[in-house]
């Protein structure tokens, strides 16, 4: 077998590129994401930190329950607030509607999409459809809904519910016909200047 000196030398001159690659990989990069997990868990904690500020300013003031949120977009604080349904008496002021008003407040947008959701507690039914109708894309909370219901909130009653058939709920709910229905949607299909959302 021949060997051909002229690949043996542009093997030798590839070596330390390949060895400073393989050196990257296994000792550099390994070293380097313990690093980026601990930075993302230190601005999840920041987060909820001014989540849990707003939480205890309700509760303590008695302007409403024990809940806080903060809405962030790209890295920014973009909206926050407490619970204030006793206060303004307002059965939908939780502190996730609250700071999903304000953030789209601030940025004179409905649509929030891309942005992350901060709350002290797993959000209510009612919360969880704002999230979904703001385009929110993710939710990070620390209480349960089972730890709400354990201190007389009925988060999770109404959960349950929702599972139920509307005709088997608590709340009564009764499906009827008008002669305006069909027309009202219509009329916002064919609508030519409409704001989807």
């Amino acid at each position: 077998m021949r060997i051909d000196p002229e690949k043996v030398k542009n093997h030798q001159s590839s070596f330390p590129a390949m060895y400073f690659a393989s050196f990257y990989l296994l000792i550099l990069l390994p070293e380097m994401m313990p690093v980026k997990t601990k930075f993302h868990m230190q601005t999840n904690e920041t987060y909820l930190d001014e989540a849990f500020e707003e939480a205890f300013h309700s509760m303590r003031n008695n302007v409403g329950g024990p809940f806080g949120a903060v809405v962030v977009l790209n890295g920014k604080v973009i909206g926050k607030g407490g619970n204030r349904v006793s206060s303004e008496n307002d059965p939908t002021a939780h502190a996730e509607i609250v700071a999903i008003r304000d953030a789209c407040r601030n940025i004179e947008n409905f649509d929030l999409t891309g942005a992350v959701l901060y709350a002290t507690c797993e959000p209510c039914p009612m919360c969880l459809s704002a999230i979904y109708w703001a385009n929110i894309k993710s939710v990070y909370y620390c209480s349960t809904r089972h730890d709400a219901d354990s201190i007389g909130f009925k988060d999770n009653d109404i959960y349950e519910e929702l599972n139920l058939l509307p005709e088997n709920r608590k709340i009564a709910f009764r499906h009827i016909t008008h002669p305006l229905a069909a027309g009202l949607f219509r009329e916002w299909t064919e609508k030519n200047d409409k704001i989807p959302y």
